[in-house]
């Protein structure tokens, strides 16, 4: 039976404009096509854990103004019972994407920065010794989430994205799973290259697993006992928006199956691969059923 995993993450109303290149210092540009999505890493992640067919809660705050974000948590099969809704603006981003695919993202916080000490403690009493939980860096109290879930006896999950330098102050030594590109990668260890990256995290974090995405390439897992790679699968790239939280939420649900490793990185490729051929993050996503 699959572990319950609970998610503490941000809901963001996604705001997408496909452009002919990404706008410069100065320039006006008109874009080619405009449209909203649910989104948010933490909103994602939820979603790809439940049409993963994981046991996922999803935690956090949202405004009145996204009231919606919460119908399509419920929706897709996640537990909402504790997200809050708020006085203040749901969290928000502007995105960009260019004919090939890539993005250029700008995020406004919101109500995701108004999660405060009470939330911690009211989110982590529900929450069992054993269980996963699962953290990105776009909502507040994170270190004393970190903190406060590893006294609790709790595995933590913590995707570094978006990455800034307020990471590295982070109790990093409480986390179980890091789940890492490579430009988050090589701003936590200062190296290089994807075997770099790896060994330093596993010197600097050896009670930890470190899960290192690769884009195109795959994605590599490693922990004191092993290393496992896996290859990345062929797809025509449309929108790469909710890539890494598809990849994120299938793993996931993988590891809480208690799957092999192998099984988990397979998965997570795979619904990534499918993500990136369809428009926008959250309803990219594939479900379990597209990928078998």
């Amino acid at each position: 039976m699959s572990a319950r995993i609970t998610n503490f993450g941000s809901c963001c109303i996604d705001n997408v404009y496909q452009v002919p290149h990404f706008v410069a210092p100065g320039e006006t540009l008109p874009c080619t096509g405009y449209a909203v999505f649910p989104g948010g890493k933490g909103l994602n992640q939820s979603i790809a854990l439940a049409r993963a067919g994981a046991d996922v809660r999803h935690a956090g705050r949202v405004g009145h103004d996204g009231e919606w974000l919460r119908a399509e948590l419920e929706s897709a099969g996640a537990d909402v019972s504790l997200l809050k809704v708020t006085d203040a603006a749901t969290g928000h981003a502007v995105i960009q994407i260019s004919p090939d695919g890539e993005n250029s993202i700008v995020i406004y916080g919101g109500a995701n920065q108004d999660v405060n000490s009470a939330d911690v403690d009211e989110v982590l009493s529900t929450c069992e010794p054993g269980e996963l939980l699962l953290l990105q860096n776009e909502i507040s109290e994170l270190k004393a989430i970190m903190d406060k879930a590893k006294a609790r006896g709790l595995r933590v999950a913590f995707n570094a994205a978006p990455m800034t330098e307020e990471v590295k102050a982070l109790p990093l030594e409480t986390v179980d799973y890091f789940i890492v590109n490579e430009i988050e990668g090589k701003m936590i260890t200062g190296r290089e290259t994807p075997d770099e990256i790896i060994n330093t995290m596993l010197e600097r974090f050896p009670d930890s697993a470190v899960v290192l995405t690769l884009g195109r390439e795959g994605a590599r897992y490693a922990d004191a006992g092993q290393q496992v790679s896996r290859s990345g699968f062929p797809a025509d790239a449309k929108d790469t928006t909710g890539a890494g939280d598809t990849f994120t939420g299938y793993l996931l649900a993988g590891i809480a199956a208690g799957d092999p490793i192998e099984t988990c990185l397979e998965a997570a490729c795979r619904a990534a691969a499918i993500c990136v051929t369809r428009p926008g993050a959250a309803s990219s996503i594939p479900t379990r059923d597209e990928l078998d």
